[in-house]
Parts: structure tokens; C-alpha cells; sequence
């Protein structure tokens, strides 16, 4: 057996493999989430212009760094980080509206 395939992760079962790209995707999106939020309070506030274009240039970084990574596995690797992101875009929505109530 060579290297190449001792690493190689397409060859993962799917009930392996989909799970663990979508909590992938939901630590990706949360983190992309918090940053854009944070990113807002700077621009809402009159904060320091250089740390929201740091953030936007990390969470956007961190988002298309998730996605590639997702894609080097297969198409429904991508669709499960794909789906874990939008389920933390949900819980952070979620969070916000129990705050402003």
C-alpha cells in the first residue's frame, strides 16, 4: 500500500464522511457569522476601519478555505459543508432574535 492511499479521504464511507464535513461546515459558518457580526458592531460603532477589513478579508478567507476543502472530497462533501453552514447562519439568527426580544 503506498502513501497516497493511506491518506486519502474520498475513500471514507459516506456515513463517515458526511457528518464530519457537515460540522465542518457549522464550526466554518459559525465562525464566519461571528465575524461578520463583530464586523458590523465595528462599522455601526465608527470603530477602526483596518480590523473590519481584517475580518472581512479572515471570514472570507476562512469560508472559501472550508469550501475547498469540502470540494477535494466530493460533491456531497461540499452540500453537507454547505448545509452545516446555513444551519449555524440559522442558529445565529435564531440568537440574535431571543437578544433583541
Amino acid at each position: 500500500m503506498d502513501e497516497r492511499a493511506m491518506i486519502d479521504l474520498t475513500t471514507l464511507p459516506l456515513f463517515v464522511l458526511l457528518p464530519v464535513c457537515f460540522l465542518g461546515g457549522l464550526l466554518v459558518g459559525y465562525g464566519y457569522f461571528r465575524a461578520l457580526r463583530e464586523t458590523a458592531k465595528i462599522i455601526v460603532n465608527g470603530g477602526e476601519p483596518l480590523r473590519a477589513i481584517a475580518l472581512t478579508l479572515g471570514r472570507v478567507s476562512l469560508l472559501a478555505t472550508g469550501f475547498f476543502m469540502a470540494v477535494l472530497l466530493g460533491g456531497l462533501a461540499l452540500l453537507a459543508a454547505f448545509a452545516g453552514v446555513l444551519c449555524a447562519k440559522w442558529i445565529m439568527l435564531r440568537r440574535m432574535g431571543d437578544i433583541q426580544t
